[in-house]
């Protein structure tokens, strides 16, 4: 699943029912009120774990 890594973020609104994704790499998609919810919810854990992946290679872990 490891494609281009994008630093911006993606457009989102909302739209006659719809919540609509524009984004880099030709993201275009338009989702439910329901779908949209749930994929902010992965992302945000997603991002999260990311996240703490990034910090474990940068601070040094080894004992003083």
């Amino acid at each position: 699943m490891t494609k281009q890594t994008h630093g911006q973020p993606s457009k989102v609104v909302a739209a006659d029912d719809k919540v609509l994704v524009e984004g880099p790499d030709a993201v275009n998609v338009a989702l439910t009120p329901e779908a949209a919810l749930e994929t902010g919810g992965r992302l945000i854990d997603a991002a999260a774990e990311a996240a703490g992946q990034r910090r474990e290679k940068i601070i040094d872990h080894r004992p003083r």
